[in-house]
């Protein structure tokens, strides 16, 4: 399997290429030149098969077929729930996908876990070492440090936005201990961390020798793509199923379209939910892309103005020209707003994805009704989707992602729902460590001059 960018620039490289670099030369996301098409599995394969089945392809020669069987084993070991990502039903017809029985609470761990276990790998092999620099709107981060502490061949720059993540989130990565784990919480918004992550690997990337783990890393997408097929094989290979993907980035609806395009699920139907931050609204229907401040609300994760994976799907529908897409992205550069062509507008609209705005209000009812029926809290992002489940109602099977545990959120949970989330026993140990993070100002020479200090003359 080869992967190009989606700016149009470079030579092909191959898979292990792609997820080490991250981000791609000409600042573009990496893709890949054709999709497999792929075996759809039945209700009997297990989560760790269907992994295997999935990033095999993905890997093509890259990897033997029993090595990814056994970063699989390794990544899916230390999850507390056999079947990684279960389905727990909410209703007639509609289920939540649970996705945050990793070591983090949180969906971020499904993907990252591998790429962890594959970084270490591959970077043994090369006898090679990376800085891995990742912006955080709460829940990679942790995911990152988790998988990455103690490596000896990966350090790990975290960027968050100070003050605008839960104190829970904040300490699974401020707490690992590990001396290759930093973390620098930044005095501005998720946009402006992630600035600062394309900003460093534009200018500084070979002298620091980075790699980026966010959902701009493909292995992120492919691995997130194995859930979707997961969820298609239980409930029948051949069952109508709509997901419902609380988003952010973007980065787990655009996993649903690959794994629809390798042709694991009957077909493709997203209903995207986002929060007062309506990029992703905006874009798929009206194709249109403005620069704003991404607003605070009881969904953090979310708050996010500029959805990276955005442009994954734009590749798609602007016919896979990259020099049209790098014009797009170089327009919202100097302007700041920017409007697809009409044909790509036409095109996002056949694409089997749509999005839709829940406010705080909506979210907050939500958490509460679904306590009332079901005797579960749910994290404020799974009720974003869950909102948008119940309030669009079709004939067919709804699944709804549920992407972090209510734990991770206990003073909004209780703020919303007057009941305080009970933290999972396995992550009581995170609450009793020190934490070890440095507040710096949202500025590019400041977070170099630490990886410098810090990493580069260590």
């Amino acid at each position: 399997m080869q992967y190009v960018s989606t700016r149009g620039g470079g030579e092909p490289v191959g898979f292990v290429t792609a997820s080490l670099a991250g981000l791609a030369p000409d600042g573009g996301l990496f893709t890949p030149v054709t999709y497999p098409q792929l075996k759809r599995p039945d209700g009997g394969w297990s989560y760790n098969e269907i992994a295997t089945h999935i990033l095999s392809a993905f890997a093509g020669d890259d990897l033997p077929r029993t090595t990814v069987e056994e970063l699989v084993a390794k990544a899916y070991a230390s999850f507390s729930h056999e079947s990684v990502a279960p389905l727990f039903q909410v209703g007639a017809n509609r289920w939540l996908m649970e996705l945050h029985h990793g070591p983090t609470l949180a969906f971020k761990d499904v993907a990252m876990q591998v790429i962890g276990q594959l970084y270490d790998h591959a970077l043994s092999e090369r006898g090679e070492r990376l800085t891995v620099l990742c912006a955080t709107s709460g829940d990679t981060g942790g995911a990152a440090a988790a998988a990455f502490a103690g490596l000896d061949s990966v350090d790990v720059i975290i960027l968050h936005p100070y003050g605008r993540i839960s104190p829970i989130q904040r300490r699974f990565m401020t707490s690992t201990g590990a001396s290759n784990i930093h973390n620098l919480a930044l005095d501005g918004d998720f946009d402006a961390c992630q600035a600062i992550v394309k900003s460093l690997f534009a200018t500084d990337r070979d002298a620091l020798k980075l790699s980026g783990v966010n959902s701009i890393n493909w292995t992120r997408i492919a691995a997130q793509s194995v859930y979707f097929a997961a969820a298609q094989a239980a409930l029948g290979k051949d069952t109508d199923i709509r997901f419902i993907v609380p988003t952010g980035n973007f980065g787990d609806a655009l996993a649903a379209y690959v794994a629809a395009r390798c042709g694991l699920l009957s077909g493709l139907d997203v209903l995207t939910a986002v929060n007062a931050n309506r990029a992703m609204v905006d874009l798929i229907h009206h194709g249109q892309m403005h620069r704003t401040a991404a607003k605070a609300t009881h969904s953090p994760a979310m708050d996010i103005a500029v959805p990276s994976n955005a442009e994954r799907l734009m590749f798609e529908v602007m016919d896979r020209d990259g020099e049209a897409v790098k014009g797009v992205y170089d327009r919202f550069t100097q302007a700041g707003d920017v409007d697809l062509p009409q044909t790509a507008v036409g095109r996002l609209g056949c694409t089997g994805i749509k999005a839709v705005s829940i406010d705080d209000e909506a979210t907050a009812e939500e958490m509460r009704t679904l306590y009332a029926e079901t005797g579960t809290l749910q994290c404020p992002h799974t009720a974003v989707a869950s909102y948008a489940a119940r309030h669009a109602p079709r004939d067919g099977v709804d699944v709804i992602l549920a992407t972090a545990h209510a734990a991770k959120f206990p003073e909004t949970v209780e703020a919303l729902t007057g009941k305080v989330p009970p933290l999972p026993e396995r992550s009581e140990a995170y609450l009793a460590k020190g934490e070890v993070f440095e507040r710096l100002p949202a500025d590019v020479a400041a977070v170099r001059t630490y990886i410098h200090n810090h990493v580069v003359k260590a």
